[in-house]
């Protein structure tokens, strides 16, 4: 029986980085699940790598096959952007475990969709000062910098996150990456403990 590790935080707390470590881990024999979303492509991106990109038309067409684990709509400065996990044949819990990045919101929908023995949290954490340098960091290096959205998400995670939500969500996986190479062997260790 395959478990789905559901590896969330707030933004610029490393998400990524460690989601590469952890894909690349062979004793964890993790398999990727691709999130959708209709947010324009970051440079440094590629369809079917980090998300499947696509638009409003494609998501309701999902939503009317009965296709759409869980979704999120963010107001942003740009827009509607929508972030949102697919049934698509790819998810088989039966046989594999699995990586994938969500929110606090997401992973509560995706435990209800699969089932709460079947997704495993992992919540990374951050001193909110270095995460604003980080998000600013990588702002800076799009073509074009949306400092507007860059602001609110992050004025958002306080909210996302706050520690009542945490709690609530009965979250014990949590992991401060202020230094990475701790981090993803405490998190390998966890993950291995929870298979």
């Amino acid at each position: 029986m395959g478990k789905m590790i559901y590896l969330m935080g707030k933004s610029s707390t490393g998400k990524d980085t460690v989601y590469k470590e952890l894909l690349s881990c062979e004793q964890l024999e993790l398999k990727r699940i691709v999130p959708y979303t209709t947010r324009p492509i970051r440079i440094g991106e590629e369809e079917g790598k980090e998300y499947h990109f696509t638009d409003d038309v494609g998501y309701e067409q999902l939503v009317a096959q009965g296709r759409v684990i869980e979704a999120r709509v963010y107001h942003t400065y740009h827009g509607l952007w929508r972030y949102f996990t697919v049934d698509d044949g790819n998810i088989d819990l039966d046989r594999y475990n699995y990586l994938i990045i969500g929110t606090l919101e997401s992973y509560l929908k995706t435990s209800e969709y699969f089932g709460k023995d079947k997704v495993l949290p992992v919540l990374l954490e951050l001193d909110d000062g270095i995460r604003l340098l980080r998000a600013l960091d990588r702002e800076r290096k799009q073509d074009n910098p949306r400092y507007q959205e860059m602001c609110r998400r992050y004025l958002a995670d306080a909210e996302d996150f706050s520690e009542e939500k945490i709690q609530k969500a009965g979250i014990a996986g949590r992991f401060s990456n202020d230094n990475l190479a701790k981090c993803i062997a405490e998190i390998k260790e966890y993950i291995q403990n929870n298979l």
